[in-house]
């Protein structure tokens, strides 16, 4: 498919379709709610352990939403630069360090996007090595909710609680989220495609409701409605030592995992979901609308995002296919954020982290069932090659040794 085809579209509707750009019903509800998994640990951590203001970042994540529905007319996905905010989690460095690496994400993929040179560099990355990226981060997401369920992932450590936002830990000796992440990953099997019951709106929804009435209410009692808006640069400016580091130590790590995972993998996964309505859904097009949510978190101080090949099968599986599931998700978070403030988060705690592990596990294993076009025992050594590399090290290194290896297989001297 030629990613760069002009297409000439009507408001609301795809011209060479006739289908519907926008659709508000359950199925685009609920797959709205397939990548809050992505979303709320590294969201929710950011801002207990490295100072981010709820108020800048879920407002950025809530027009980010809206942005790429009205661009790009079919479901995207939002999502944390995960190395940034992995690294920023388990360390504890400033906002204004983080602040600083959106900045320095915004120059990059606007400079790579505006010249086409992302272009040109896709050109070039063989097919096996994005199936390697996206069945590394199906597996990563998958890990990662089996681990919210279990209780051991990073954020849980440090609050020293598998729900730390539950008030009751376990049931007799089995621990609660196990119980909560068992029945609804069960639910989820059964009603995943029900189209009058959709699952991701129960497992929220459930999840919710174990909240109001196990969870601990924190943030509950001192919410206060009314307009809340948000400070420009809220940390002020970052010095220079936040800039260099930020270059160093966050975005030079980062950046081939974006060009891998939310870049190329996630328009190529676009493209098979939408073969003619995500012919905007390009590599170039993706560069400048993560420039520009990113120099949005600059300013409002909220985390460095990007769009990911996780996050699109997530919401694919639970039934969006439409700007329209971009549009909901969006307006639910701006209107926290202006309507809540910082008491939002008395809202975010009463999803259970169990849930948003469910919610992991589906996307993970709908993104590595991609590998499934693969063919050839070469094909498919490149994207095991891929997620042992991404499991011993990351997903950056496996990216690169992915792509020199796939050329040499291409020479018929070498086998596997």
């Amino acid at each position: 498919m030629n990613m760069h085809q002009p297409i000439l579209e009507e408001s609301g509707a795809d011209s060479a379709t006739g289908r519907r750009a926008y659709r508000f019903n359950r199925m685009e509800l609920a797959g709205s709610l397939g990548d809050l998994g992505t979303i709320l640990p590294l969201a929710v951590g950011m801002i207990l352990i490295n100072g981010l203001s709820p108020l800048g970042l879920f407002l950025g994540v809530g027009l980010y939403y809206v942005f790429a529905g009205l661009y790009f007319r079919v479901t995207s996905p939002v999502e944390p630069m995960k190395v940034i905010g992995a690294y920023a989690v388990a360390t504890g460095i400033t906002a204004g360090q983080i602040q600083a690496s959106s900045l320095w994400i915004f120059l990059f993929l606007l400079v790579i996007g505006a010249t086409g040179i992302i272009t040109l560099i896709g050109r070039y990355i063989p097919r096996p090595v994005i199936r390697g990226v996206q069945l590394s981060t199906g597996v990563l997401l998958v890990t990662q909710g089996v681990r919210l369920i279990l209780g051991t992932s990073g954020f849980q450590a440090l609050r020293q609680a598998a729900e730390p936002y539950l008030a009751v830990q376990a049931l007799g000796p089995i621990p609660l989220g196990w119980v909560v992440g068992g029945i609804l990953g069960v639910l989820t099997l059964i009603l995943l495609d029900n189209r009058r019951l959709p699952a991701a709106i129960v497992v929220v929804g459930a999840g919710i409701l174990t909240g109001l009435f196990l969870g601990t209410g924190e943030g509950l009692g001192g919410m206060r409605f009314g307009i809340y808006l948000p400070d420009l640069l809220p940390y002020g400016m970052p010095s220079s030592g936040d800039f260099t580091f930020a270059l160093l130590v966050l975005v030079l790590p980062q950046i081939p995992m974006t060009l891998g995972n939310a870049v190329m993998a996630n328009a190529d996964l676009s493209h098979q979901y939408f073969p003619r309505e995500g012919r905007r859904v390009t590599y170039k097009a993706l560069c400048i609308s993560m420039a520009l949510a990113n120099l949005m978190s600059f300013f409002l101080g909220g985390m460095p995002m990007c769009h990911g090949a996780g996050g699109l099968a997530s919401r694919y599986r639970f039934g969006a296919r439409t700007g329209g599931s971009n549009l909901i998700i969006g307006a639910v978070f701006i209107a926290l954020a202006l309507f809540l403030g910082e008491h939002l988060m008395g809202v975010i705690h009463l999803l259970p982290m169990s849930a948003l592990g469910v919610l992991l596990i589906f996307a993970g294993a709908q993104l590595g069932l991609t590998l499934l076009d693969m063919k050839t025992r070469k094909e498919m050594f490149v994207p095991l090659l891929v997620v042992g590399i991404t499991l011993a090290a990351n997903l950056a290194v496996g990216f690169l040794v992915g792509i020199a290896v796939a050329y040499a297989l291409k020479s018929e001297r070498l086998n596997v």
